[in-house]
């Protein structure tokens, strides 16, 4: 088993209610897409997902929303859950408390508009998670989504790589697995996954939508 970041790790110790890691399900995965909508990418990936009747959670950049409308909406038709995922995906790190509020609810409108939810569940850009943000969300009983599972679909492999990851190193129950929809790699290798997870019984669904 590939050893988890420290970072993780230690995230996984806080209360989630505050940070969000994994989830308690004793039988089903959660997979999970940052950066989208990508009109190029994003339609082909719920294609596979809608073929294989798979559920799973978008977490996405409010630029993006403004552009492609028509993408969210199909994502909340087909029954995903949206996200929130910042306004302009710029990193957190060297923002003041108060931009990264404004990309926060900023986004939160934007998503608004598609499920009528006056909020959404949050992974900041780059899995910044910073003392003051956090005791934002902790005031307003808000929870950080992070995640357990680190597909790694972001590095410069080739997709057989991450094939051969997710195989020999599959998500468990109660797992959210990291993937990204600004390119092809997740959709490749869940093209071949997908089949094989559900022959062995692996289940899989959105996470909720509302923040607690």
């Amino acid at each position: 088993m590939i050893r988890k970041p420290r970072k993780l790790e230690l995230l996984g110790l806080l209360p989630e209610t505050l940070v969000m890691t994994r989830t308690r399900d004793a039988r089903l995965r959660y997979l999970s897409f940052d950066d989208g909508p990508e009109p190029g990418h994003t339609p082909r990936l719920l294609d596979t997902l809608a073929r294989h009747g798979v559920k799973a959670s978008f977490f996405l950049v409010g630029e993006k929303i403004e552009q492609y409308p028509e993408i969210v909406q199909r994502i909340v038709a087909e029954g995903h859950m949206i996200g929130n995922h910042s306004y302009s995906h710029w990193s957190f790190s060297n923002m003041t408390l108060t931009k990264q509020l404004d990309e926060v609810y900023r986004t939160d409108a934007l998503l608004r508009l598609f499920d009528d939810r006056p909020h959404h569940r949050m992974r900041p850009p780059s899995g910044y998670v910073g003392a003051q943000l956090l005791l934002h969300f902790a005031r307003r009983k808000r929870n950080l989504v992070y995640w357990s599972y680190d597909s790694l679909d972001y590095q410069d492999a080739p997709v057989e790589t991450l094939i051969a990851r997710l195989r020999n190193d599959p998500p468990v129950p109660g797992d959210i697995v990291l993937m990204h929809d600004d390119s092809d790699k997740a959709t490749a290798a869940l093209d071949v996954m997908l089949p094989e997870w559900l022959s062995q019984g692996f289940g899989f669904a959105a996470l909720e939508g509302s923040a607690p």
